[in-house]
Order: C-alpha cells, then sequence, then structure tokens
C-alpha cells in the first residue's frame, strides 16, 4: 500500500499528481504549523495571511482545497470565499474559527463551505476533514483503501468521517465523532472519565468530567437507540464500547 510519512494511505488528485491546498490564516505560526502537516501528506501546500492575498495565491495556485480562517485582517472568510468560487468554483472549503455559534456555522455551509473546525482542534481531525471533502467531491483518489474500524455492526470510515450501524448512516457532531473513534480503537476496554477528556477534549475543561457524559448521552441517542446497546457505563471506572451479544 503506497501511504504518507503519517502512515495514512496516499491521497493524490485523478491524474496522480499531488494535491493543491491553500491555508488562509492570519496568525502565521498557526498557519506554518497547518501548511507542515499538510505537506506532511505529500501535498502541494501555500499559505496567504488576509484576504486579498489569499484571493492572489488561488489565482496561481488554482487549489483543490482551502483551509480558510474566518476572521482576516482585511475581510471576513466568507466574503474570501465567493472570490475564490469565481476563481475555481469546484475548490473544497474547510472553514477555521473561533466561533461556535449555530448561526455562524449556518453562515459559512450556506455561503458555500463544505465543513468547518472550531478553534482549537486537533492537526489531525483538520487533515482528515480535508481528505474526507476530497474523496467525496471526486478529486482525489486514494490508491488503496485504508482499514476502517469495526466494532459489531458499527463501522467508521475515518477518510470520510461516516459512521454506519447495521449499514444505516449515523450523523454524528465533530465532538461526538472524535469520542466514538476513540471508543472504537479502544473495544472493550473501560475508560475513565479523565482519559476521555484527556483524548477527546485536549484543552482544559476544569475536571468538568460532566462534558464526558453530556456527549455519551448523545452517542447512545443515535448509536444505540432501537438497537441493542453497545456503550455502556461501568459504574465508578468509567465507558466501554462492545458489541452486542448477538
Amino acid at each position: 500500500m503506497n501511504t504518507t510519512r503519517s502512515g495514512r494511505p496516499a491521497l493524490t488528485r485523478p491524474d496522480g499528481t499531488p494535491l493543491r491546498v491553500l491555508v488562509v490564516d492570519d496568525d502565521p505560526d498557526l498557519a506554518e504549523v497547518l501548511t507542515g502537516a499538510l505537506r506532511y501528506e505529500g501535498w502541494e501546500v501555500r499559505a496567504a495571511g488576509d484576504g486579498a492575498s489569499a484571493v492572489s495565491e488561488a489565482r496561481e495556485l488554482m487549489p483543490d482545497a482551502v483551509v480558510l480562517d474566518v476572521m482576516l485582517p482585511d475581510t471576513d472568510g466568507f466574503a474570501v470565499l465567493r472570490h475564490l468560487h469565481e476563481v475555481k468554483p469546484d475548490v473544497c472549503v474547510l472553514f477555521l474559527t473561533a466561533r461556535d455559534a449555530v448561526e455562524d456555522r449556518i453562515a459559512g455551509i450556506t455561503a458555500g463551505g463544505d465543513d468547518y473546525v472550531t478553534k482549537p482542534f486537533s492537526l489531525e481531525e483538520v487533515v482528515a476533514r480535508l481528505r474526507g471533502l476530497l474523496r467525496r467531491a471526486g478529486m482525489a483518489r486514494q490508491l488503496e483503501e485504508g482499514p476502517r474500524l469495526a466494532v459489531g455492526d458499527l463501522v467508521m470510515d475515518e477518510e470520510a468521517r461516516e459512521v454506519t450501524r447495521a449499514g444505516d448512516l449515523i450523523e454524528l457532531s465533530p465532538t461526538e465523532f472524535e469520542l466514538l473513534r476513540f471508543l472504537m480503537r479502544n473495544p472493550r476496554r473501560v475508560l475513565s472519565k479523565a482519559q476521555i477528556l484527556d483524548r477527546v477534549w485536549s484543552y482544559d475543561f476544569g475536571g468538568r468530567a460532566h462534558v464526558v457524559e453530556l456527549y455519551i448521552s448523545y452517542l447512545r441517542k443515535k448509536v444505540d437507540a432501537g438497537r441493542e446497546p453497545m456503550i455502556h457505563t461501568v459504574r465508578g471506572a468509567g465507558y466501554v464500547l462492545k458489541p452486542g451479544s448477538r
């Protein structure tokens, strides 16, 4: 299998050339980290720190995808997106935003964005989101399918960020997806609230473990609703994911 240095299956443009990605963020440190992570995938990556230079870079690079910060010094990401679509109508756009209000997410999608991640985020999540967007848009091909996570009849495609149970698609929020992924990577293993907080929420929650209980309840409503339960509480210890008995 052809893989990247990160160990993931290599992803290229349909003609076999490197995918082209433009990173737009006015934080030079963040832009550098993102650019490095995407180049690690074997992709051609450029960066821009404001809206005007983003459009200029896009005209030269003709990117397949753009990682676009909503807040820029000279304009906002929504205005930049309109110009990007004039340059390349089919470009995939992943918004980066510190905002978490529903209206901001709706504005991004309505403007033509394909997905979003809320700061702070993990580099792994950004890369996985981009890979999924590019594959679904038909702009990329994987040289060979990578493995999927499967526990019983629950299946997760990490690249496409899709989850099914018994063939039925389950819609998950970004946080729900990361929580379920952690559980599925550790089947039949009891995971404490502290372990889950540390892995899924990398920033400080002040020890408020109730956020884990809340998201576990969200997952149960989606994964276990009307089916044999897979997510179990081990009183005083944590949570465990295991396939049903039948």
